[in-house]
């Protein structure tokens, strides 16, 4: 076993027993995984479920913790009934980790966990990540982040465990899709889950729907890309189907954060 590996587990051994916040992504099964074989029966996977789950993802997690050998439980988390969070300013993940991490405490203060570890890697501390300063005020370890582990390495590492979604496309919740100062709502959250997937029906998997009210917006990676240009009119009607008046396909590839970038766009100054 690579040296990096027993690093994460030296890191995880000490704390005697932990949950894991587990969303059956790469960062939180590879983290899932190192606290199984570091800790044994003394870790728990925990899911949390609302309306801002995508569809699929709960089903995936399950497989994920059946495989690497962990005991899985979920949670709902009521991050909707949160003023902050509805608002959905630069500091919506914030309101969304506070209430998901005072859920998991509390359970870890009722059944004997010492500790709540999550998912974030080295990369996220260079992005805008409120929800970490809920994990600092919560005392929640973030193994990678401590090792310096940032997302190609956890990809290899998860490769190494034989963790199932270690190429698995990352699927933050479903709230990301509104840009900022677009409120929060269950329908709109059904509908671009609708939308995304009807589109994952059509064979692409790298994917997100952004929600600009009665418009979806597909944007694709760049190797799924060209294939829905050449034929834009099935991923349009899979927009308009899912209950969106317009669609239309950004024509330059997927990245990440796009919507954290333009964030950060409005705060440069003005020369």
């Amino acid at each position: 076993m690579s040296t990096r590996i027993s690093e994460l587990e030296d890191l995880v051994r000490p704390l005697r027993s932990a949950i894991v916040a587990f969303s059956g992504g790469v960062d939180s099964s590879l983290v899932a995984a190192v606290a199984a074989r570091s800790l044994g029966r003394r870790t728990l996977a925990v899911t949390a479920v609302s309306p801002a789950l995508a569809s699929g993802e709960l089903d995936g997690a399950r497989g994920v913790a059946r495989a690497i050998g962990i005991a899985h439980r979920t949670i709902t988390t009521e991050e909707l009934a949160r003023e902050g969070y509805r608002r959905n300013d630069e500091q919506r993940c914030y309101h969304c980790k506070t209430e998901l991490y005072d859920r998991l405490l509390d359970l870890a203060g009722r059944e004997g966990y010492a500790a709540v570890l999550s998912g974030a890697n080295a990369d996220d501390a260079g992005d805008w990540r409120p929800g970490l300063r809920a994990a600092a005020e919560h005392g929640v370890r973030h193994p990678l982040l401590e090792a310096g582990v940032g997302k190609a390495e956890v990809r290899e590492l998860a490769h190494e465990l034989g963790v199932p979604s270690a190429e698995k496309p990352a699927s933050p919740c479903l709230a990301s899709r509104l840009p900022y100062g677009t409120p929060v709502d269950p329908a709109v959250l059904r509908r671009v889950d609708r939308a995304e997937g009807a589109l994952k029906s059509l064979g692409y998997r790298v994917l997100r729907v952004r929600h600009y009210g009665d418009l979806g917006r597909v944007e694709l990676a760049g190797d799924e890309l060209p294939r829905a240009l050449a034929e834009p009119e099935p991923v349009l009607e899979a927009v308009r189907g899912a209950g969106y008046a317009e669609a239309e396909i950004d024509p330059t590839p997927f990245r990440s954060g796009s919507l954290n970038r333009a964030l950060f766009a409005r705060r440069l100054p003005v020369a």
